[in-house]
Parts: structure tokens; sequence; C-alpha cells
């Protein structure tokens, strides 16, 4: 038996291996337009983030490797061109474009698919990437480092676009992703578990723009700003993960039953043609649910079903069974997601009479380091209990809540079918009830009518207009609802009346359902418990009194709205820069948040932060979500560590240090990084490029000033009539002494202006660094710096210092007490010591509970 096998990555290169182990005399013959074969086209996204080191680690065979292992032919660099199904031959050329025919007893297809490019200007421009091969990985990641980028736009907010994405940002390039639907993932997640991630994704700081199509690429000479029909995105890096389209343009003319370019087959893989099968991401499969054609340009689909296929052609198997679109995929490192079957909109739109339930679960033991959560959303036939599909995301290994969906929608179980399995259980693991199994119980009560629920996309849509909410968290956390102390309960609830509409919001839900019961066996009759509570979904109840509590002012001050105090719900709010940067278009965005929800206007802080003048409380909630469309955040306030402000530094004509980049990377540790961690009072950090302190360093919490020591060489030294250096010394105090040049140590303020400036070469560079001063203060009570007795070498030496600095303050400082208080109190050199010397327990100080004393 001869197999011509078109194809060689995924699905070719399985077959052509399990048609050898099946039938050693078979001739095996397989044909692959490039010259890889059998690579990791699942690991391109991380080989340009450098999870994967090397391009030789994502090919899993050479061609010469491949064929000693199975006894395959292969033959790279020809691309089929025709086939004849009459007389049994493929016509196709190869790498210089010389045709030649091959003849076949069996003919396999597996041509895959190729990237979608859209038809619009730009695309071709250098810096324009699709990831679909080993060479695109290769060249968009040594793109990436030879052009120094630091702004990418992704197009396409599918697995692949998102991976990419992920993968860009921590290479440390700002990320933008766009999509013309209107959430990510389309069809593979529910609109509402969609954005659940896409918030996840924005918090993480990656830009999402959803219901945005790409126009076109600009730039002159390579790729620098990418056209939307939402405004135009600033880029020195385009990804194109759009989608693929099956590679079977060759097969027009073939005779093949084709849908929308795929090719149809059967369970043994079978096109309509005798003797030509198809397999892969050229081919459409059944969906295993619904029996329907479902495309699965999968690795995983194109391995199995190649496989299967290969065994039905040597009388082995019963072929392959459909696929149930399972899918996984890491969002980010702290978020994986995960599914299998069907949607509740697919399962819907299939004609199933549906019940869904989303639930939030322990990962393991609540109690175990490192526990977290899962959001799980199961979907189940509602007069069956039969389980239809499953979606999960969460920090852990949602791999294995997807592959117990996969086998139970397979299998067809019932959801009480799980409830007693024996799953394994140890708390570094798993939950003594296994996470899905909660789900399952969840669903199965919401089912029999025991738990009563309303639906994260219910509560979206407005269902819960009418209800008056109840906060039955541990502690207060939703503003304007009632909060209910749930171990206090033990009757009915003062103020509410036994058919009043409630809806029960906890944490995760958990609580909600314990209060429901309660309630129910207290004769209350139409309670609601919503699912996935206050982790999952954003919770808002409007306000029932006039003025605003004390609490929510506190709370939305800590958001960086400052109260106008001519007012009670009018706040200015301020918008966070990088040290006082902002691009073009993100200042065209804050002026229009100003036009649109507040005065107008926008005012300049001190600490180089933009502030949004009048904006009524109502329409805070929506500025914040203009403003974060162009990756804006408000801030800045409370006891924590506030925006670091820097001058211009090597862009000024006196800069001795690079203080924007040092300053971001400040910004990004602690300002953004240390965000949640409390501190006795606000911690300013200011970083000055030179003596002249015009950000004034020294009157910061923690100021950092460039600096750059000059060195005598008295031996050089001619005492010129006129000194070069004694006149280009700012503070005078370079003097001429015996007819040699001297620069008292103790008064230099080390601006380097003398280096260089003899034209002898008495005075050069000693050492160029940064001088650190903590204590600083200004305003009510102003406190000059002490500078550190150490020059800092380098940028690491320094961050690390601040990082000290911002521990031992919460560890030793006490609430309400500024730095310099703390420095007072303790003693400048036993602050020293500890900052220069000693062991900071960075584990157990973060781990501290601090109540912070600012009150702006």
């Amino acid at each position: 038996m001869k197999y011509v096998i078109l194809g060689g990555v995924a699905a070719g290169t399985k077959a052509a291996a399990k048609l050898k182990r099946c039938d050693r005399s078979a001739e095996v013959k397989v044909y692959t337009k490039g010259t890889d074969i059998s690579y990791a086209g699942c690991g391109l996204p991380y080989y340009i983030g450098g999870d994967i080191p090397t391009r030789e680690a994502l090919i899993v065979n050479t061609p010469k490797k491949y064929s000693g292992l199975t006894g395959a032919d292969i033959f790279t660099g020809c691309e089929a061109v025709s086939i004849d199904s009459a007389s049994k031959t493929v016509s196709l050329k190869n790498a210089s474009g010389e045709a030649f025919t091959e003849s076949y007893d069996k003919l396999i297809i597996a041509t895959g698919a190729v990237p979608f490019v859209p038809p619009v200007e730009g695309v071709s421009l250098p810096g324009v990437f699709c990831v679909r091969t080993p060479d695109d990985a290769v060249s968009a990641r040594t793109y990436v480092e030879e052009q120094k980028c630091r702004k990418a736009v992704v197009c396409g907010a599918g697995f692949i676009g998102l991976e990419v994405a992920e993968n860009l940002m921590a290479l440390g390039l700002e990320v933008t992703v766009i999509d013309a639907a209107p959430q990510i993932m389309p069809n593979a997640y529910d609109e509402e578990m969609a954005d659940y991630a896409k918030k996840q994704l924005k918090a993480a700081g990656m830009r999402v723009l959803t219901s945005t199509s790409l126009k076109g690429i600009e730039g002159e000479g390579k790729a620098t700003r990418v056209l939307t029909d939402n405004g135009p995105l600033a880029a020195d890096l385009v990804i194109l993960a759009i989608g693929v389209r099956p590679a079977t343009a060759f097969l027009a003319d073939s005779g093949l039953e084709m849908l929308k370019g795929t090719i149809l087959v059967d369970g043994q893989m079978k096109t309509n043609l005798p003797d030509i099968y198809a397999v892969g991401d050229c081919a459409i499969v059944k969906n295993a649910l619904t029996g329907q054609p479902q495309w699965s340009a999968m690795g995983s689909t194109a391995n199995l079903a190649a496989r299967a296929m290969a065994k039905s052609l040597n009388g082995i198997g019963k072929g392959y069974g459909g696929c149930l679109g399972t899918g996984v995929v890491r969002l980010l490192p702290t978020l994986n997601g995960g599914r299998t079957g069907l949607t509740e909109a697919q399962a819907k739109a299939a004609g199933y009479k549906v019940t869904s339930a989303l639930c939030v679960v322990d990962d393991k033991a609540h109690y175990y380091p490192g526990a977290s959560s899962f959001v799980i959303k199961l979907v189940a036939e509602t007069d069956t209990k039969t389980l239809l599909g499953l979606q999960v995301f969460g920090p852990g290994a949602v791999d294995k809540i997807t592959d117990i969906a996969v086998v139970g929608t397979s299998q067809g179980m019932k959801l009480d079918d799980f409830d007693t399995l024996d799953f394994a259980y140890a708390p570094p693991f798993s939950t003594a009830i296994h996470p899905f199994v909660t789900a399952c119980y969840i669903l199965e009560n919401k089912i029999d009518g025991s738990f009563n629920s309303m639906t994260p996309a219910e509560y979206i849509a407005g269902a819960a207009k009418g209800y008056t909410v109840l906060d039955v968290q541990p502690s207060p956390g939703i503003p304007n609802a009632r909060w209910i102390d749930l171990v206090s309960v033990n009757g009915p609830i003062d103020g509410l009346e036994k058919d009043a509409r409630l809806l029960l919001v906890c944490v995760k839900g958990k609580r909600g359902y314990f209060l429901q019961n309660l309630l129910k066996s207290f004769g209350y009759t139409n309670t609601m418990v919503l699912e996935g509570g206050a982790f999952f979904n954003d919770v808002k109840v409007a306000r029932s009194e006039s003025k605003l509590s004390a609490e929510e002012i506190k709370r939305v001050k800590g958001l960086g709205c400052l109260q106008d105090k001519r007012y009670d719900d009018v706040f200015n709010v301020r918008v966070i820069t990088r040290n006082g940067k902002l691009t073009s278009e993100e200042q065209v965005k804050v002026a229009e948040a100003a036009e649109k929800f507040g005065s107008g206007e926008v005012t300049m802080t001190t600490r180089l932060t933009l502030e949004i003048q009048g904006v009524n409380y109502d329409n805070l909630d929506a500025l914040f979500d203009f403003l974060a469309e162009a990756g804006l955040k408000t801030g800045g306030t409370g006891s924590k560590v506030r925006p670091v402000v820097s001058c211009k530094g090597t862009t000024c004509q006196y800069g001795l240090i690079d203080t924007f980049a040092l300053s971001e990377k400040l910004h990004e540790l602690y300002y953004i990084g240390y965000h949640d961690v409390s501190l006795p009072h606000k911690f300013k950090i200011a970083v000055g490029g030179c003596p002249n302190n015009c950000v004034k360093p020294d009157l910061n919490d923690l100021g950092i000033i460039g600096q750059r020591r000059p060195e005598i060489d008295l031996s050089k030294c001619k005492g010129c009539k006129t000194c070069q250096v004694q006149n280009v010394c700012p503070i005078k105090i370079a003097e001429l002494e015996d007819g040699k040049i001297r620069i008292a140590p103790d008064k230099c303020n080390h601006c380097g202006r003398c280096i260089g400036k003899c034209p002898f070469g008495a005075v050069t560079e000693s050492l160029t660094g940064y001088k650190v001063y903590i204590g600083g203060r200004w305003g009510k009570k102003v406190a000059e710096g002490r500078a550190l007795d150490r020059l800092f070498a380098t940028e690491e030496e320094v961050i690390d210092v601040v990082e000290r600095a911002i521990l031992f303050f919460r560890d030793e400082g006490q609430s309400g007490e500024r730095f310099a208080d703390t420095i007072a109190r303790l003693g400048f050199a036993y602050v020293e010591d500890k900052l220069l010397n000693s062991k900071i327990d960075k584990k157990q100080i973060l781990e501290k509970h601090v109540v912070g004393g600012a009150t702006c």
C-alpha cells in the first residue's frame, strides 16, 4: 500500500508514523511545503516571550530524524498544486519551481491552515508579523530585540493573540489587543466569562479593545501606527493573530465536497472521493455532542484524528468520534483558562433546554499557602441534568478541571454521577470535596430548586431591578447596601418583609446560600443569591440618602477621587502619568474625559499627575471605564507609595543619569507593584538627574540625585592664570591654592561640570552614581533629607535600597507618622544601618497588618 500525505506538521506526521507502525510494509511519502516538519506550533508565543530559549527546541523532529524513527519518507519544500482523483495522482512543485507528479493508492490531505492577513494597507511593513511557523516567531523576537520595541498592538483576541500578548508583556512591552468581536475569545466563552478575563488582563496592565476593527497600518519604512475604527494606536510592533483559514485553495477544482474552505469528511476522515482522506486544520469534523460540523483548528484535534484515521485505514478502531472544542490557555502568570463542550449560548442555539451556574470555589485547601479560587461555569441540560459544557478561570490547574469535564461530556454523564467520585485530595492539591464536584452540587441544587440564584449575565441585563441588595460578606464591602452579619441572624430581619425581593451578595456565593437557607426557614419567599458574588460581579447599589457617607468618600478617595469641599458629590479625579509623561493619544483621552464627565478643566499637581475637575459622583465609574480604554488609571492617594516624580534627566544639558528610565522602574515596582501595601503614612519618591534639585529629591521621603565625582591629578595641573575648572564651578568651591587646583570634598555637590574642563587632564571622572537621601518632607512641616553614607554605583543598588526603605517604614514606622518622623524617633544612624547592612524579612513585613494615617 502506497500512502501519499500532503502536509508535514501535526496531522501529517502523526498519520505517517501510525501508518508505518500499523503496517511496516506500507510505503509512506510525506510532502510538505515548508522546511520544518513536526514543529511545536503551540509553543511559538512562548518562544517570543523567552520561555523557550532556542528555535531548535520548537522542532520536535528534523526530516532526517523523523524518517529514521518512523520509516516514512519526507520531502520538504514541495507544494501541492492539484490532485487528479481519476488517475490517482498529485501534481506538485519543488522549491526551485520544477513540476512533478506522484501517484498514490491512498491520498491523505493534511495541508493545515494559513494565517488570515486582512486586505488593508501596511500589512507588509517591517514590524508586522503573523505567528504560524518557527520562522515567524524567530523574526518577531529578533525584531523586538533589535528595534528595542516598547509598544505592541496585537490584532486578534483569540487564544494565540492573547498568548502572544502575555509574552510580550513579560518582555516589558506596553501591549494593546484589539478585536472586532464584542468580547475576547469569542465562541470559546460566554460573554460574562470573557468579560471577567478581560478585566483581569486590564488590571495587569494590558489594554484590551473589543468591537475595534483593524483599518490599516502606517509608518515610514516600518510600522509605527495602527489605524482602527476607534482611532489610531501607536505601535512599533504589530502582531496579526486574526485567525487562520484552511490551506485548500489548490483543491478548488478537485471535486472534493467542502464547507467554507474546509474539506468534509466522515468519522474515518474519508472524503467524498475514493481513496482520498483529509485530516487536521484543513478538514471539518463533527461536534461530539450536537453531531453538527465543527472546524477545530487545534493541535490536539489534528493529532487525535490523524491517529484514529491511520488505525481505520488498517482496519483497527472505530474512527474519530468528534471534538468538544476543548482548549486551555495561559492568559497571565496568575490567570489560566480552560473550556470544553458547549457554552450556554451555543447550547441554546443547538436547541437544548439548559440551566447554568457560575461558581467561585477554592482551588485547594483555603488554609494552604498559595490557595486561590477557580471561577467555574457549568452548563447542563435542565431535564436530564446531563453535563453539556464547562468554562473555567483561575491561577491553578484549570486543565485538570477541564479534563474532568471532557470525560463527563464525552460519556454523557449527569451531574449527580460526579457526586461521590473519589477524586484525589491533599491540601497542596485540592479540597476535600473536589472543586469540580462542588460546582456540580451547586448546579444540582439550582435545578432542584433548593438554591435560587441570579446569574451574572442576568444581573448585567438588569434582572436585579426592584431587588434590595443585602451584603453578606464578613465585613461591609458594597457601598450603599445593607450589611447583614450572618452569624447573628436567628430570625426574621428587621425592616425586611417576608415577600420582599432580596438579592443576597457575599464574596463568592457560599454565605449568600447559607443566608438564603436561613431566610427560607423563617418564611422569606423571594430571595436570590448572586452567583459569583462580589468576587466576580461589579455590584452597584444606588444611593438612597442625599449625602454620601464618610465611608464612601473614603473609598473613592482611595481610587484617586478628592472631594471638592464646596459640594457633597463632586470630586477632582487624579489621573496617573508615567512620571509626568503622556502620549498625545492619552492627552486627548484625558481632555475628552474632562469634557464628557467633568467641568472641562484639567489641572496639574506637583507630583506630575493630572486632575480632572468637577466630576459628579454618579459619573465616576463611567469615567474610570473611559480612561481605562486608553490604559489610564486613577489613584495617587492614601497611605502607600505615591507616584514617583522625576526631572528630565539626560534630556537636560545638566542631567547625569537617565531619570525617566529609573523612575519608570520605581513606578512599576513600588507604585504599581506595592499598590495594595499599606504604610504608616504616604511615601514620596523623587529622582533628580543632577544636584540642581529641580524636583527637590531631598525634600521627599526618599530622594535620588545623580552624581559625578571629580578626581584631581595634581601632577597634571599647570596652575594656569585662568583656570577653566575654577571658572566652571557653579558653587565656587574650586580654588587655586599654591598654584594648584583644589576642590573641597565636603563642599562639592558632584555636579560633574568641572570634569574634562582642564585642557591638561588634571580633573577627570572618579565615579558616576546615585546619592540617596532619606527623611525629607515639605508642607506644613519641612525637613531636609539626609544622604546615606554611600554613593550607589548601579540602578540595581538604588532599586534595592528603595525597597528596603519602604519595607523598613512599614515594619518600624508608627501609624500617622511620616518617614522623617520615624527617622527622628529611631535615630538616623540606626535607620541607615538597617538600610545598608541589616537583613530585612520582606515576606514577614508584607504579611503584617498596618493601619495608614494619611488624610490626603
